[in-house]
């Protein structure tokens, strides 16, 4: 009798433990919200925060609803996306305004000023969840591991942005220098084809950019020795900006402008009115990023200029090196984190993998069935409001593959082109993240560069000019900066 007791009581208290224990992961995966009925419990409630994606964008209402659906139908994962409207302005600042009021979405996407909210322990290692991932582990690009390794806490699979260099097929191919270029780009062949295309374009310049040399940088940067970001001159490390190297790059950009093939009024531009003065021809070059943008830049130069002006890709200039730049792994500088105070990190986790499939991939790379893309004779043909409008938000990776219909490919011809020779100069850069201590100093010393080069370039300071700014650079912060390189940088 004694031991029947006993065992009811066991039982007894089986069935309440288990009562708990699924009453505790009932309140920890799906919260029962105020006013909600029964049937709606179950359901995980995900809360994102995505540049322009809040609320109030019907196009974004739509994609995550249609995600809903999608995880539902193929992954069995009942969920719904909230979406949290982020202030106007600089989106890093009024999004760290929006976490820092105790506001934590479980989904993250950050666009700078990430660190400072991973330093309190804020944001979630990804590493665990990518190594048992089903999809994303084996579509990271090699950039992708390698700052994942850095900094855990960002995922951002994306092609690597270079801005490589464009130009109007019909003029390219009339230009006798165009072999020439193609074959050998040195920095020379580079400024002949430039004296070349400006008379056959009848152009103003042969090449502008948006406001600084950056742009440019890409194509002319590892031809003239700057290969990374901290040169080894066999005495230690130096920062390429303080280098020789870009004193000679200076020195060439300076006889561009005087010959007015770099536009006059490049200090000036925004991205807007540099390609505004491309398509009118007014410049024969400009530096687009490669893939989607180079499409972009050639969808509209088509139809304000006919099928003849389609874009033709300029290789990097050679030289000591070649290269459209070596590539910070240091961290991502944007991409999404998972809040580490979500209570449903895996399902969101679960969410990211999903964009990652054949199914998840098919929404974010190529939109709405019936308005980004029908399907016609068993092929996926995109429609025009496909190339003028859709993103992928999430993910791009290289590898993924669709059964479109070969009358409307993913990537025109020129936008391939730029990713497949993006893909093919890559190398690995030596940058780090700034310690926090350094940062106020790194402003001061990169107005000082973006000061000099500038008055340099426009002739407004000698070349000579360049020696008083590496005094100021080192004075300003360089001086330790170069210091903490030289003992880190391994």
């Amino acid at each position: 009798m004694k031991k029947l007791f006993l065992a009811f009581v066991m039982i007894l208290m089986i069935g309440v433990l288990a009562a708990c224990t699924n009453s505790e992961k009932a309140e920890k995966e799906t919260p029962v919200k105020e006013g909600e009925t029964p049937a709606e419990v179950g359901k995980t409630t995900i809360k994102v925060v995505f540049k322009d994606d809040g609320p109030s964008n019907p196009v974004a209402v739509t994609y995550y609803e249609k995600l809903a659906e999608g995880l539902k139908k193929d992954m069995d994962l009942d969920v719904e996306f909230e979406l949290v409207e982020v202030a106007q302005g600089d989106y890093a600042e009024k999004l760290n305004l929006l976490l820092y009021s105790g506001e934590i979405p479980d989904l993250i996407y950050f666009q700078g000023a990430d660190q400072q909210i991973a330093d309190q322990g804020l944001l979630e290692d990804l590493t665990p969840y990518i190594e048992k991932s089903k999809y994303i582990k084996s579509t990271m690009n090699p950039h992708n591991e390698a700052r994942m390794k850095n900094y855990p806490y960002l995922l951002w699979i994306k092609p690597l942005d270079p801005r490589v260099p464009v130009v109007r097929k019909d003029w390219f191919d009339q230009a006798s220098t165009s072999a020439a270029l193609v074959e050998n780009p040195t920095v020379e062949n580079y400024r002949a084809f430039f004296d070349e295309i400006v008379k056959i374009g009848k152009s103003t310049s042969a090449v502008t950019v948006a406001g600084d040399i950056r742009e440019l940088d890409y194509t002319f940067d590892m031809a003239f020795g700057i290969n990374q970001t901290w040169l080894d001159n066999n005495n230690g490390f130096e920062h390429f900006k303080v280098s020789s190297q870009t004193k000679n790059k200076l020195k060439f950009y300076r006889e561009l402008y005087e010959d007015g093939l770099l536009d006059q009024q490049y200090l000036t531009k925004k991205h807007d009115t540099k390609q505004e003065v491309f398509y009118k021809g007014e410049t024969a070059v400009i530096p687009g990023t490669n893939g989607k943008v180079i499409d972009i830049y050639n969808d509209r130069m088509i139809v304000l200029n006919g099928e003849k002006s389609e874009l033709e890709v300029l290789p990097p200039a050679k030289g000591e090196y070649q290269g459209f730049g070596a590539t910070d792994i240091s961290k991502e500088s944007r991409g999404v984190a998972i809040s580490s105070q979500s209570k449903n990190k895996e399902i969101v986790f679960e969410v990211l993998d999903y964009l990652a499939s054949p199914e998840g991939q098919k929404l974010d790379r190529l939109g709405f069935e019936g308005e980004h893309y029908n399907i016609v004779d068993g092929k996926i043909e995109l429609t025009e409001k496909y190339y003028g409008d859709w993103y992928a938000r999430y993910w791009e990776p290289n590898k993924t593959e669709f059964d479109l219909s070969p009358k409307t490919p993913l990537l025109g011809e020129a936008a391939a082109k730029s990713i497949e020779m993006v893909e093919s100069y890559y190398s690995e850069d030596n940058a780090f993240v700034l310690p926090e201590e350094y940062i106020a100093q790194w402003d001061a010393m990169e107005n000082l560069y973006k000061e000099y080069s500038a008055d340099i370039i426009t002739g407004k300071k000698p070349l000579d000019a360049f020696d008083e700014y590496v005094e100021k650079w080192y004075a300003a912060g360089g001086e330790s900066l170069t210091k903490y390189a030289n003992d880190n940088i391994k």
